[in-house]
Parts: C-alpha cells; structure tokens; sequence
C-alpha cells in the first residue's frame, strides 16, 4: 500500500475482532517504525506502553468510559513521553554526529529547555501526535486499522501503568481487525477553508 492510499483510507476504528492476535514479528515491524518518528532535536522522548495483560486492559477502560476498542483491540498503545528526556545524556542522542555537531546541539538543546517546562510538555505531545499518526499509518499498510484515543481518566491510567513521575500520557492508539465498516466520513471541512497563505 502507498502511503497515499494509506492516509486516505485510515479510519478511526470503534469496533475490533476480539479474538484476532496480533503476531510477535508484527508487533516489533509496527513499534521498529514508530521509533523512526521525528522528535525536536532528535530527543526520542516517546515511550510506548503496550498493554497486554487483560485485567490492566479492563481496568484502562473502566477509567476511559468504557470505551471497547481497549479490550476489544489486538494491540492497545499508550503513548507516553518523558518530559526531561532533553537534560538526560542528551548527547546520546547525537552520539553519530561529528563532534562540533554534537557539541553543538546539545547546547541548543539546553538553552531551548531549561526552565521552560510549558515547552518541554509541548514539544512531548508534538512528538507523541506523530509517533502515534506514524504507528497508525504503518498499521494501515500492514492490513490492520486503528483508533486514535482519549477520552480517559489520564491519572488513574498514569497510576494503572505506574507511570514514572516526569512523564505525560499524551494518548492511547488500538490497533486490530475492524469487525464492521466504519460510519461515513462526518464532514471533511473544505480545503480552501482549512488552508491559508501567509495569514489568516
């Protein structure tokens, strides 16, 4: 599948074969590629929980309005981040680099975050919105669909997954088999509405 018809034909999924098992290898082809998602400075401050164990499971939905894609679905994905990721080693994540580009980099890296902790949170969810449309997408080339979510009681699930002080949850994905097609698209709102030059 293309990466056209991929966009154009990804859906957000509500009802999923319950009974469909995921395979290990997929599972690592969908998360292999999720990784390779971009990330301010190459920060990689993403971390992907799958949520395996059925009573979790339960428990995650009872806290999400009982949504059933949690349960329902072959792989549930909370998509985390760690918010301090830029001040831990962060030459790690330039350790490729020549080293005037590593050096500076993560100067850049130092200057753009500390004591900035509203733009620390955001750069997180910016990263965690693309990691999860890249998981999707590849989801959707490997024959499977997806369900982008919120809808949550993010602080009981924080403490359901035992979440590390320092992290966010930005969102859950599900991905499985659809049972049914899904409903109509609601409404695209015209291109020339959305799409602007210059300014508003």
């Amino acid at each position: 599948m293309d990466v056209r018809t991929a966009i154009e034909t990804r859906r957000a999924i509500k009802q999923f074969d319950a009974s469909h098992t995921m395979a290990e290898h997929e599972i690592e082809a969908l998360m292999s590629l999720a990784v390779l998602s971009p990330t301010a400075f190459n920060i990689q401050h993403w971390r992907f929980v799958l949520v395996r164990n059925p009573e979790l499971r339960e428990a995650i939905r009872a806290a999400s309005w009982m949504q059933p894609q949690i349960t329902d679905a072959s792989l549930l994905v909370v998509i985390c981040a760690d918010v301090n990721a830029w001040e831990k080693e962060p030459d790690r994540y330039w350790r490729n680099a020549s080293d005037d580009v590593r050096e500076g980099v993560v100067a850049a890296i130092g200057e753009y975050y500390r004591g900035r902790p509203q733009t620390q949170r955001d750069e997180a969810m910016r990263s965690c919105g693309i990691a999860a449309q890249t998981l999707m997408l590849a989801a959707k080339e490997m024959g499977y669909d997806s369900c982008p979510m919120d809808l949550s009681d993010f602080d009981e699930v924080a403490k359901l997954i035992q979440l590390p002080e320092g992290h966010v949850i930005s969102m859950f994905v599900a991905l499985g088999k659809r049972v049914q097609e899904p409903w109509p698209k609601a409404g695209q709102l015209p291109v020339d509405e959305v799409v602007l030059v210059d300014r508003f």
